[in-house]
């Protein structure tokens, strides 16, 4: 069996979102691609957090959520063990710090169009560590290393123009965030998530 390559998960989720029809120009950067994955808190609080209404869920696949959220505002919200993604999300700081209150853990990767990309980990309403997954150097929050442990043989920093043997770039990196947030949630982000069939909910009627 062939190793998968280094940038497998990014390309995964990008071929997911990005189904046959689309352009060809289209991709996780123009998408504006963000999602959150919550521990600890109920579905009934999640749908709450986002204003969806749980009595419309619905089965839905990663790779059909694109075209439900133009039709009808829908987010995918994906169950797996005490874990919960929603997708598309909001994923700014204090929003993402206010999922995690009360004991529970937030995590969230959003890169736009901008060619900007953050990861973020928050527990019991507190920022624990938030980076540039192309820069992880630069880390801010209260435990900049909480997550290090975890980091361990996955390659984030891309390379600079001098290498050339053995490049990170920008796909690699984000391909380790998305290991990473499979590490903290302790799934396989693959099967677990992006191939398996979840659930669509719809935003709450004005």
């Amino acid at each position: 069996m062939s190793m998968q390559s280094r940038t497998h998960l990014y390309d995964l989720l990008e071929s997911t979102l990005f189904t046959e029809g689309l352009d060809d120009h289209n991709d996780l950067w123009s998408l504006g691609f963000c999602a959150v994955w919550v521990q600890g808190v109920d579905i009934a609080t999640i749908a709450a957090h986002f204003s969806l209404d749980p009595g419309t869920r619905t089965p839905c696949y990663l790779s059909e959520i694109l075209d439900e959220a133009i039709d009808d505002g829908s987010l995918w919200v994906a169950e797996v063990g005490d874990w919960t993604c929603v997708l598309p999300a909001r994923t700014d700081a204090p929003f993402v710090r206010s999922l995690a209150a009360g004991g529970g853990q937030a995590l969230s990767l959003d890169m736009d169009i901008n060619n900007n990309a953050l990861f973020q980990y928050a527990r019991d309403g507190r920022m624990v560590v938030a980076f540039e997954p192309r820069c992880p150097g630069d880390r801010l929050g209260d435990d900049p290393h909480a997550l290090d442990h975890l980091m361990e043989g996955l390659r984030f920093q891309i390379s600079g123009d001098e290498a050339t043997d053995d490049r990170v770039d920008s796909d690699e990196s984000l391909a380790s965030a998305l290991a990473l947030i499979g590490r903290v949630t302790r799934t396989d982000i693959a099967a677990d998530w992006f191939e398996a069939q979840h659930s669509r909910m719809r935003s709450m009627s004005p």
